[in-house]
């Protein structure tokens, strides 16, 4: 048990075994429903058609709502991504998500993420703006400038990048170097 618990994210072996000690102390129909509510999850949760993100449906409710803007599509690496921008409550567009970054160490290339599916909502002509949210790894640079390439033949699309740079209340000397030139480049007007 404490084996399979491991597989999960953030689970070292340790945490494993207080989980597994956990569920032993647990009332067996607890047990029982929290297996039922994993086993519905995985079997009902797909991924949407449109974006990509997690979806009971075809269509995930973020696509599903007319509310939002159609014009502009955030494109983030992860489903986690999504729920980080959202919890912000301060974007009103589309999303996309890639499922990962490319990444030629680890046998991550290009055809393994959505990009076409971007590329063909792209196509469409509905949108005005696409915004790039991916980190600032070297995986996560080489997938926004592969992006930036792919984007060019679209002129009429502006394509943007979230800020980056130097965080709130961090101190000057302690940022290095690669940090400080984004900031630098990134620079905006102070109105």
């Amino acid at each position: 048990m404490t084996g399979e618990l491991s597989k999960l994210p953030g689970i070292g072996r340790r945490t494993a075994l207080r989980l597994a000690i956990h569920m032993l102390r647990m009332e067996p129909e607890s047990v029982a429903e929290m297996t039922r509510s994993i086993d519905r999850f995985r079997r009902e949760i797909r991924y949407c058609a449109r974006c990509n993100n997690l979806s009971d449906g075809e269509i995930c409710p973020i696509c599903a709502d007319a509310e939002r803007d159609r014009a502009t599509i955030c494109v983030v690496e992860q489903v986690a991504d999504v729920l980080s921008i959202e919890k912000t409550r301060q974007y009103r567009g589309l999303y996309h998500v890639l499922g990962g970054v490319i990444s030629p160490m680890q046998g991550v290339a290009p055809s393994d993420l959505k990009i076409d599916l971007l590329l063909e909502r792209v196509a469409s002509g509905a949108v005005r703006e696409v915004i790039l949210a991916i980190s600032t790894s070297v995986e996560g640079e080489t997938t926004l400038f592969y992006l930036l390439n792919r984007l060019r033949r679209f002129p009429e699309v502006k394509v943007t990048s979230i800020a980056r740079g130097i965080g709130f209340g961090d101190e000057l000397e302690y940022v290095d170097e690669l940090t400080i030139t984004h900031a630098l480049m990134n620079r905006r007007i102070i109105e």
